[in-house]
């Protein structure tokens, strides 16, 4: 698909990946030269949503971004003005699959709007972050409960991902590759990064022609085709030929998104946004 160039576009929503895009890969907060850039383009009425692969965006970010709307889960759960939109989840079928693993040794979590379960083999450290959450043995998930995501860490994953590909291709299933060869996250049918980018652009009231995009790796690749404009960061070869600019990382954004925000400030061209109701 060919899309304009920045300079020509008019953006009234930037969507921002977390990790190794807004963030650097793994970390909690925004630097000071992007903070001051999402300062910039807010003031001149640019709206910003954070769309994630995490359960929940870190608080630095949630301050320094300031978003209009935030999507988690891989976009299966949305929020917008600070209010629930839309949550996705398996349906019990599909959750029985998912788990029906035969990965000795795989670390599995499985994802609730409350609660993280885990499965993990023994003597496995316990990861900061989670300790820090309400987390239950995997074991112990109540018959019925509404499952977001499922995440796999195992070396052998590539070969999981093969057989839910084949048997379930409705569900989400991004990581497995690189990036993330080593990693595997299954989101219930529909709930990706493409599809939570239309549906925040439509709440917000933004045509997604004056939509930019902005992420790094394999689950960013179906919000980057959907939006106006593409912003791959880093290389990761399966992203090039989806994305309209390039940058080298998280540490190049604040001074594209200044020159960005130098444009409209001259320009006065943000991209109109039509009435919600």
């Amino acid at each position: 698909m060919s899309r304009p160039a920045i300079s020509s576009v008019s953006p009234g929503l930037l969507a921002f990946d977390l990790d190794g895009t807004l963030i650097p890969e793994g970390g909690l907060i925004v630097p000071q030269a992007t903070r001051a850039a999402l300062g910039r383009l807010r003031s001149l009425g640019v709206r910003v949503a954070v769309i994630t692969g995490r359960d929940q965006a870190p608080p630095d970010v949630l301050d320094a971004a300031r978003p209009d709307a935030v999507a988690t889960n891989n976009g299966g759960t949305i929020s917008v003005g600070g209010q629930l939109h839309s949550e996705a989840h398996f349906s019990p079928e599909d959750l029985r699959a998912v788990l029906a693993h035969s990965l000795q040794d795989a670390r599995v979590i499985a994802f609730t709007a409350a609660r993280i379960y885990v499965d993990a083999p023994p003597g496995t450290p316990t990861p900061d972050w989670l300790s820090q959450r309400p987390h239950a043995p995997l074991s112990a998930l109540p018959v019925g409960e509404k499952i977001l995501k499922v995440g796999f860490y195992h070396p052998g994953i590539r070969g999981w991902k093969g057989v839910l590909d084949t048997s379930h291709p409705h569900l989400v299933l991004t990581g497995a590759q690189e990036p993330y060869t080593d990693f595997l996250t299954v989101t219930p049918s529909g709930a990706h990064k493409g599809a939570a980018l239309i549906a925040i652009a439509e709440a917000l009231g933004v045509d997604m022609a004056h939509t930019v995009a902005f992420g790094d790796s394999d689950n960013d690749l179906a919000m980057l085709e959907v939006a106006g404009h593409a912003v791959q960061l880093g290389h990761l070869p399966l992203l090039r030929p989806h994305a309209d600019d390039t940058l080298s990382g998280p540490e190049a954004l604040g001074a594209y998104l200044d020159t960005l925000a130098d444009r409209l400030s001259a320009s006065g061209a943000v991209g109109a946004a039509t009435p919600t109701a």
